[in-house]
């Protein structure tokens, strides 16, 4: 069990496979790239199936999402899901993708064992996507998401952060589409993850400014408290249901105190939060002929120490010494 000084336990992996990105979204990184981590800094496939089976068999994680960077750039990303299935006990098994490439492996995926996918698209227009992203991929995006349903990677989860001046006044229209396409639509807070420190809070488009945008169209009924559990998003029927919309205000309405999730860097760190300072170290151990009880103890250790929260609305708090895209969202 991986439990923290707060009573919380962590039963959700999130596994970053790489920290390299096709896309150079404005809130993210800059439009160089980064540097990225060499080769063999990154975890093997090896390496990464067994910590996820540490993490499974001795650990109690119940659910494993692949993150990056951008996960379906990890060659061997269709092993690793395939390997990983078939790990006893079986975790539920998701994929954040920004959705390019999603149209050739959706139904390989699929077969290999993935349960379903969030795909990132922050706009219906494609010049706003170039602007927003400086890569003019909108329709494969669309062609990713078509993919994923076809496939059955269902509930297909569209994530939209919502930029001022570029795409605020899109929400309605993001979720009329994604009603209509059978899409379950979250929009996320822009959070401060970007390695140019250019997150400001004053002037973010925030949960009660999607909300009240929303409402503009839709008649929106908060869900039963009792259903959100531990995830992120507060989710609101829309005109009555079946269709639901989720918001995740990792700012203005934080959920520290029901997390359940521990971090897996592409380079064999362990955060305890994204918006961790600390770290520690597995790909070490690993490489050094560490038995699996050890990894397991490191583990137990890293998570025993997690802090209460993030603090994001506090004007003290300090912004990830990393990109996004070298955590894992």
């Amino acid at each position: 069990m991986l439990i923290d000084t707060y009573g919380r336990v962590a039963t959700d992996l999130r596994v970053s496979l790489t920290d390299r990105c096709n896309l150079r979204c404005t809130y993210c990184m800059p439009e160089e790239g980064l540097q990225w981590l060499a080769k063999p800094e990154l975890l093997t496939d090896d390496e990464i199936v067994r910590l996820i089976d540490i993490a499974v068999r001795l650990l109690g994680i119940e659910e494993v999402r692949f993150t990056g960077g951008e996960p379906l750039l990890r060659p061997g990303l269709v092993g690793i899901v395939e390997r990983a299935a078939a790990l006893g006990p079986r975790p539920r098994m998701s994929l954040t993708t920004n959705g390019i490439g999603l149209g050739r492996t959706a139904a390989a995926l699929k077969a290999a064992g993935l349960d379903r996918v969030n795909v990132s698209l922050d706009t219906l227009r494609p010049d706003v996507f170039k602007t927003l992203t400086r890569r003019d991929r909108h329709k494969d995006v669309l062609e990713g998401l078509r993919a994923a349903r076809a496939a059955g990677l269902a509930p297909v989860k569209v994530n939209t952060v919502l930029m001022p001046g570029l795409n605020e006044d899109e929400a309605p229209d993001l979720l009329a589409w994604a009603i209509e396409h059978d899409y379950e639509l979250r929009f996320i807070e822009q959070m401060p993850l970007d390695p140019q420190h250019g997150w400001k809070r004053e002037g973010m488009v925030t949960a009660g400014d999607i909300l009240a945008s929303l409402r503009t169209r839709f008649d929106l009924t908060p869900e039963d408290a009792g259903a959100r559990g531990s995830a992120p998003a507060e989710r609101w029927l829309v005109d009555g249901g079946p269709y639901r919309v989720g918001v995740i205000a990792s700012v203005t309405r934080p959920f520290c105190a029901a997390c359940d999730r521990t971090r897996l860097t592409a380079d064999g760190q362990i955060r305890t939060c994204l918006f961790a300072t600390e770290e520690t170290d597995l790909r070490g151990a690993l490489r050094s002929g560490a038995p699996d009880e050890e990894i397991a103890r490191l583990w137990r250790v890293a998570m025993w120490g997690k802090k209460a929260g993030a603090g994001l609305d506090d004007p003290s708090f300090v912004q990830p010494d990393r990109p996004m895209s070298a955590i894992g969202g």
